[in-house]
């Protein structure tokens, strides 16, 4: 560090300028303190005097109406004045005032020559008070002209130095910045030959060497850097252009960075309308833009590109650097040919469950018929084979039913009565359901319903379905002798929710954000009568179209509960 730095110089003016300062006011300060000083004294010893002497005048002339009293005012107001004597020729006229009082006590009546002559000694002395008054002031007037006239001149002084100064000291600052300006005036022209020589001995000397090396270096990296650059914006725009996708980048700040050709075809805007500005901005104008930048789409959506409609769903993916978000990107997926597959397939399943459905039943009104004595005796292996075929035929008509319910819940054709359900009763009636099958594995079915429950607006058979699957998956994967409990209770808001609590062994961390996904089921979890998938999956739609809802909570210290909320009426 340079020995008279910056900083140093700084501080030198500053305190310079300060004394400056001190020096005027200290020289006001004193000449107040002195005046504030003449003028208490004048106050204090002769405004007093007067004071009492006009006390004095008004007893002697109230002694005739009020002798003792006012005789003794007259009496206080002497002995204050006498204790006051500050004049010349003040004691003189006191002290006669003094003994012809004291001669009007020992005469013990009025006299009205004594009392003119004290009248006339207390003139005398207001008179000597007025006239010190007077000169003071004048003493006073005086020493205010003369502080008047010193503090002109300091001031003056003060001024003319203080001017000088601010004028000439900026300049020790203002000088190598102008120089330092100059210099980068030239730089951002690309003048990497410029260099600049300041002599001061502080940080600007540091600052112009350093600057020279920085030119210096430029000017041997100017064509590779330029080069370089101008290669890799260009490499980055063609990766951006070439994506499938539509994509848009913005940053955290909500700057629009980029947007591919898809995008701007898609948003029918210009990259010069988009890029570089704000996001709320764009928003503002452009519909589609604002829909793509709301957090709450799930669902695919349609967009109509060339008079044909398309398929999109959004994807977001956030930039991180070291942890921090620096922006993210929008990426819009057409997914239009996927749409129409899966259309198609929910038709294909929707169509083939119908034709499979009557030809199932049949098998199963054949194989009961078989197993009726009256259709003539079987043999235990006969008994056995038709059993085994009733097991398969009763599970692929449960396989086709769900594929019903599937194909009617992906299409938004669901059938729904929604009326006023008692949900103490759909608890019994599934408990009842279930019961035999609750028997078989020693299981016991708990049920805890409060008396005061309100009723759920629901289709019935709906819930019944719903709440069926959930007892069934309970009783299937409970330990045998275990119990499963089904609680229903009022939740938050106007809300009434039923509870399905089993002792099993519970769903891994893992595969709980997938359990509601059709034909999805939890690896190593084979029972005998293993499921299709798709229960949960069709118990979610159906809530949803109830307008509820089912989620998952692991028990402590195992096993499962899964609550279904319904809206109360």
């Amino acid at each position: 560090m340079k020995s008279f730095n910056i900083r140093n110089k700084v501080r030198t003016g500053t305190v310079f300028l300060f004394i400056l300062l001190l020096l005027t006011a200290g020289m006001g300060i004193f000449y107040v303190v002195k005046l504030k000083q003449l003028s208490n004294e004048i106050l204090k010893d002769n405004y007093e005097s007067l004071d009492y002497c006009y006390s004095m005048q008004m007893n002697l002339v109230s002694m005739t109406e009020n002798y003792q009293k006012s005789k003794e005012e007259f009496h206080k107001s002497l002995i204050l004045q006498e204790g006051n004597i500050t004049e010349h020729g003040e004691i003189e006229a006191t002290q006669n005032l003094r003994r012809k009082y004291e001669s009007l006590i020992i005469a013990e009546r009025l006299d009205s020559v004594r009392i003119i002559e004290m009248s006339q000694d207390i003139s005398s002395i207001v008179r000597v008070n007025m006239e010190a008054i007077r000169i003071k002031s004048e003493l006073t007037d005086q020493k205010a002209k003369e502080a008047v006239n010193v503090l002109s001149v300091i001031a003056t002084f003060v001024f003319i130095v203080g001017l000088v100064f601010t004028i000439n000291f900026p300049s020790v600052i203002t000088m190598p910045i102008g120089k330092l300006k100059e210099a980068v005036n030239e730089l951002s022209q690309k003048n990497y030959k410029y260099r600049i020589h300041i002599n001061t001995g502080d940080e600007f000397t540091d600052l112009a060497d350093t600057f020279n090396v920085l030119a210096e270096k430029l000017d041997m990296y100017e064509h590779s850097n330029l080069n370089q650059i101008m290669f890799q914006k260009s490499r980055a725009e063609a990766v951006i252009n070439s994506l499938k996708d539509a994509s848009i980048g913005i940053d955290k700040s909500g700057n629009i960075l980029f947007a591919n050709e898809q995008s701007l075809k898609l948003l029918n805007l210009k990259a010069s309308e988009i890029v570089g500005k704000q996001s709320d901005e764009v928003a503002r104008f452009n519909d589609l833009f604002r829909f793509i930048c709301e957090d709450s789409h799930t669902s695919p959506f349609r967009i109509v590109t060339d008079g044909k409609e398309n398929f999109f769903v959004i994807d977001k993916y956030s930039i991180l650097k070291d942890d921090e978000e620096l922006g993210f990107v929008l990426a819009l997926k057409n997914i239009t040919s996927f749409q129409e597959k899966d259309t198609a397939k929910t038709n294909f399943l929707a169509t083939i469950s119908h034709e499979l459905k009557t030809p199932l039943g049949s098998a199963d009104i054949g194989l009961k018929l078989l197993n009726n004595p009256k259709t003539g005796d079987l043999n235990d292996m006969q008994k056995e084979i038709v059993n085994d075929l009733q097991k398969e035929n009763a599970r692929l008509l449960k396989l086709v039913s769900e594929l019903l319910d599937m194909s009617q819940a992906e299409t938004g054709n669901i059938n729904l009565t929604l009326t006023e359900v008692d949900a103490d009763e759909v608890v019994t009636d599934v408990i009842s359901s279930l019961k035999p099958q609750a028997v078989d594995k020693d299981i016991t079915l708990t049920k805890s319903i409060p008396s005061n429950l309100k009723k759920i607006k629901a289709d019935k058979e709906k819930a019944e379905w719903v709440l069926v699957n959930l007892v069934s998956n309970a009783i299937r994967y409970s330990p045998r002798g275990s119990e499963v409990i089904l609680v229903a209770g009022i939740s938050d808001g106007p809300t009434v929710s039923m509870s399905v609590i089993d002792n099993g062994p519970g769903i891994p961390p893992q595969y709980r954000d997938k359990i509601f996904k059709r034909f999805f089921k939890v690896p190593g979890r084979e029972t005998e009568h293993n499921g299709t998938g798709l229960g949960l999956s069709i118990s979610k739609e159906f809530m949803e179209a109830m307008g509820g809802k089912i989620e998952y909570f692991p028990s402590v210290p195992g096993g499962s509960e899964f609550r279904i909320t319904f809206r109360a009426t």
